[in-house]
């Protein structure tokens, strides 16, 4: 037999075929009750998964069919079945639908001598509710973040646009975990030939499960190969109703705090949600600070080596026989030595990360700092290059994405392979394949490092600086074709009117 059989009228065969269906597993309760009393034995079962259903409410519910049951006898009014009770529920005539419904965490009803289930929407499992974003923090903003439950993160985000024209279009994806994939976009402000794109990928995916965003994050991003994230995915509700209404489409997973966002571009992953709450001036000077740290933490171990290696001539004197002083006894070279460095540093960052919080963060600290004065001591690097890796690991910090954040970390090494081989020259050449390869790279049909290049002068306003908030009145060109204005401009005098 196949789960597509249809519902037979025996209520018997009916529990024994679900029963048999579902191996007989201990969480399925089936609740066998009376409706009619004059009327000997079962004829009727309500059957739903432990945990998932409020067993109160399954109660409640078999007392509400009972007596209104009774009530229709007595009035001569329809059975049950036909009650707007039951009426206003959904109806199943095959077992397939009825296993979804059952495994979503709805009630399931069986009626004797009717060939019909009946599902009814009592959903009440347990999740975390609104937990604080622990992952992007902020100092000034909202702290509330999403949780593992697809409602209450939809209901975040209805929370802050409270507009008939936000749209949601759920889908099941995974054979076997048959998990809620949802797309949500302001219609009206998106580009809806971004929508008919990510419904296209979502459509096309095939594959038994999907437990995490990030599967379908792989699954239908641009530039499978680059080491650029293409999609931008954040824990923050505020952060998605921003997107949201540049006119962004908003991908949520059922089971994950962390909601996808397309078209994603190089820019977004430099932005944090507190330089909308700041002053304009604060959050430019923030920005460009941003800006030198991924610098830093892309270029300082190359640039070191390059210039330690090949170019003695552009150290100032002192500074060269302080560097040469540090060395002497050093048996590796400076590109073995930062190599060493860099990964001790990974080592300890990811050790940090797995490690139990209480101890995490101590340990790799107190090893950072150990081993890196002990390794100095030993004369295995210089002592300039702990200050070089130190500033380097700190700075990459500094970027608000941990996608990004990775992506700068795995592109450092290979710089420093380029700085030990060909000097100052090695870099550049690296520098251009790398804006190249950016420039390259589109994101569900928008260019990767837009507005940049293309490059569009209307959007530079919230790039690199952020004008204050009545001067951005319109959204990216390039993202949204259509109601593109966000407000009026209002005059000196009435912006200073209070």
């Amino acid at each position: 037999m196949s789960d597509a059989q249809q519902i037979h009228a025996s209520l018997e065969d009916n529990v024994q075929f679900v029963r048999e269906q579902l191996g007989n597993s201990s969480d399925i309760v089936f609740k066998p009750f009376a409706m009619d009393e004059d009327r000997a034995g079962i004829d009727a079962v309500v059957i739903y998964t432990e945990g998932l259903v409020d067993s109160r409410f399954v109660q409640d519910f078999i007392m509400d069919m009972i007596m209104i049951d009774r009530q229709s006898k007595d009035t001569t009014e329809k059975s049950s079945a036909d009650n707007g009770l039951i009426a206003g529920s959904q109806q199943l005539g095959d077992f397939e639908s009825v296993f979804d419904q059952l495994m979503s965490g709805h009630i399931i009803l069986l009626l004797e001598g009717s060939a019909i289930a009946y599902t009814i929407e009592m959903s009440s499992f347990k999740d975390r509710g609104v937990p604080e974003a622990t992952g992007e923090t902020v100092i000034r903003g909202p702290k509330e973040g999403f949780s593992e439950s697809l409602r209450t993160n939809t209901t975040l985000i209805r929370r802050k646009i409270k507009n008939k024209n936000l749209w949601l279009e759920t889908r099941k994806i995974g054979r076997v975990t048959q998990t809620d994939v949802s797309i949500m976009y302001i219609k009206g402000i998106v580009n809806d030939k971004v929508v008919e794109e990510v419904r296209e990928r979502l459509d096309r995916i095939d594959i038994d499960a999907i437990l995490e965003s990030g599967y379908i994050e792989e699954l239908i991003q641009d530039g499978t190969y680059s080491p650029f994230p293409t999609m931008y995915n954040t824990e923050r509700p505020d952060v998605i109703a921003a997107e949201l209404l540049e006119g962004k489409v908003a991908i949520l997973v059922d089971g994950t705090p962390h909601v996808l966002v397309v078209p994603a571009l190089f820019i977004s992953f430099l932005h944090s949600a507190e330089d909308y709450y700041q002053r304009a001036d604060i959050s430019s000077l923030l920005r460009l600070l941003r800006f030198v740290g991924i610098f830093i933490a892309l270029l300082v171990p190359a640039l070191y080596i390059a210039i330690t290696t090949y170019h003695h001539e552009m150290i100032p004197t002192q500074l060269l026989i302080s560097l040469a002083a540090q060395r002497e006894g050093i048996p590796f070279p400076a590109f073995i030595e930062a190599l060493m460095m860099e990964a001790i540093f990974e080592i300890l960052r990811e050790a940090g990360i797995r490690m139990p919080k209480a101890i995490g963060q101590a340990v790799s600290i107190v090893g950072t700092l150990v081993i890196g004065q002990a390794a100095v001591e030993a004369g295995i690097v210089s002592a300039a290059m702990v200050i070089v890796v130190s500033i380097t690991a700190i700075s990459s910090f500094v970027v608000p994405s941990m996608n990004m954040s990775i992506s700068i970390r795995m592109l450092r090494f290979p710089l420093m392979g380029l700085a030990a081989s060909f000097g100052l020259f090695g870099i550049i050449v690296g520098l251009i394949a790398l804006m190249l390869h950016l420039c390259s790279l589109r994101t569900f049909g928008i260019p990767y490092m837009s507005p940049f290049g293309p490059f569009n002068l209307a959007d530079q306003k919230d790039t690199l600086f952020r004008l204050p908030q009545w001067a951005m009145r319109s959204r990216p060109r390039l993202i949204n074709q259509t109601n593109m204005i966000r407000g009026r401009n209002p005059s000196k005098g009435e912006r200073g009117r209070g």
